[in-house]
């Protein structure tokens, strides 16, 4: 097997069926870099809790394989989730708010809880941007008053640290975990993804039960995989969707299940895709050299066999960008009202109010950068019957699905949309549609540079297969440098 910093999870699961390797010895070899790494040295503070069990987990899968009842390909492997994930164990759940900062999960997300029933071990929670950065203007990806600030390491306090699964990103690339877990609204595991040269996958809202997890906005919310491979990403895909009756939302992929995304990792998949460059969309908004990178990936793309059509830009684009849509304003206020209502008591926080005037009474450490984003949804009733709610969220599914992706990639029979880094995430958001980040190389100055494949609604199959023969053309991901 390779080093275990940039090993695959089937080289691992391969080598601990051997018997030259176990999980425990993954867990401490991830235990002792978050260690030296995360918590000193470098202090990329990816991680901001370790779980205290996990040692003990890790022998468990150890017995269990030895005994023969090894669960599957995540067998024993260490996995690492976003913290607003709820774990009924020894973790807090917090979404890196002081408020929840004692917070104990009654009950495992639904995801979790398909992690678990996998055998994969999970070692601890990752930092965040705290309320999934729907809690102020100007302030960080990857802060948090709960844990502080994730840095990029790439660039220490030079890069951005990406979207609010900031965090599981970092801690993917620097080799703290197997895996990890981020939740998405819009852009938050596909930005952090192409800022620290790893794997995200933002799937079909619906593929994954959100059941457990902190909301932000339900029509948009959904979690994913972070990994350094697209085949470590699907593998725990697979893992994570299933049918919820806690969310019905998992109802709509009926007769879209996918037991195993890893068939579709096909080396040559790139061959005759008809694969659109929606130019207009993302022209004006990247540097020379950004632009140039991106070219040079499309030569690699299309000497790889994919039909592109270039220019295919969106017709609905320009009116969507224009947009102020208040879809995620009036939904955040009814959504975490529901979730904190139901806390246990004891807790300081029950609703959206209390955790405006819990943030105000302990200010000198929970607003840093100020709670204004909290107090817009504040004013809203909170009701999703409003007038402006129910025409913004017809307008953005008409701009985002009929007129957007969905009309684009039938007039030029597309099998999927190209970005470069995530210019068209909201656009997928918006619209519920599945993207995948992947690393494509990096900018004179070091900063990762990626491209961002988006398809029609429960496309994963065919974009697995796009991103892992775009994988394959050359050796894209350089792990960072940390001393």
């Amino acid at each position: 097997m390779h080093k275990i910093e940039e090993a695959a999870i089937t080289e691992m699961g391969q080598s601990m069926s051997r018997g030259d390797l176990s999980s425990l010895d993954l867990v401490q070899f991830y235990m002792d870099r978050t260690a030296r790494l995360d918590q000193d040295g470098p202090k990329i503070n990816a991680i901001l809790e370790w779980n205290p069990q996990a040692l003990e987990l890790a022998e468990a899968a150890d017995a269990e394989r030895r005994a023969g009842r090894a669960c599957g390909p995540l067998h024993g492997i260490p996995v690492l989730l976003k913290d607003n994930i709820g774990t009924a164990d020894a973790m807090h759940t917090s979404a890196g708010s002081l408020a929840l900062a004692d917070h104990y999960a009654r009950q495992d997300a639904f995801l979790v809880t398909r992690l678990r029933e996998a055998g994969a071990v999970i070692i601890g929670k990752s930092n965040m941007t705290e309320w999934a950065n729907f809690m102020t203007s100007g302030m960080p990806s990857g802060y948090s008053s709960r844990g502080g600030q994730v840095l990029n390491p790439y660039g220490r306090g030079v890069f951005c640290a990406g979207g609010s699964s900031s965090g599981s990103g970092a801690a993917v690339s620097c080799n703290l975990t197997a895996v990890a877990v981020g939740t998405e609204t819009s852009g938050s595991i596909l930005d952090p993804a192409a800022q620290h040269s790893i794997v995200g996958i933002k799937p079909t809202v619906g593929r994954i039960s959100r059941s457990g997890i902190i909301p932000l906005a339900h029509s948009q919310d959904t979690a994913g995989p972070m990994a350094r491979t697209v085949a470590d990403a699907a593998v725990l895909l697979g893992i994570l969707c299933g049918w919820d009756p806690a969310d019905p939302v998992t109802g709509a992929s009926a007769g879209q299940e996918v037991p195993d995304f890893t068939v579709f990792l096909d080396r040559d998949g790139l061959r005759g895709a008809r694969i659109g460059i929606p130019r207009q969309l993302y022209h004006d908004s990247l540097t020379g050299e950004e632009l140039a990178r991106f070219e040079e990936l499309l030569g690699d793309i299309a000497h790889a066999g994919a039909d592109l059509v270039d220019p295919a830009d969106i017709p609905s684009a320009r009116e969507l960008a224009s947009h102020r849509s208040e879809v995620l304003r009036y939904e955040f206020k009814a959504d975490l009202n529901a979730y904190l209502s139901r806390l246990p008591e004891g807790l300081p926080v029950r609703s959206l109010k209390e955790l405006i005037a819990f943030n105000e009474a302990h200010a000198e450490k929970t607003l840093r950068y100020g709670q204004a984003t909290l107090l817009w949804a504040e004013e809203t009733s909170g009701r999703l019957t409003e007038p402006r709610y129910l025409l913004d969220r017809l307008t953005d599914l008409r701009l985002a699905r009929t007129e957007g992706i969905d009309r684009v990639m039938k007039e030029h029979r597309l099998d999927a949309l190209l970005f470069p880094q995530t210019a068209g995430d909201d656009l997928g958001a918006k619209a519920g549609y599945p993207s995948i980040s992947v690393p494509g190389g990096y900018l004179r100055n070091g900063s990762p540079f990626g491209v961002m494949f988006t398809g029609a609604a429960y496309a994963e199959p065919l974009l697995i297969r796009l991103a892992y023969a775009f994988e394959q053309l050359q050796p894209r991901r350089i792990p960072p440098l940390l001393h």
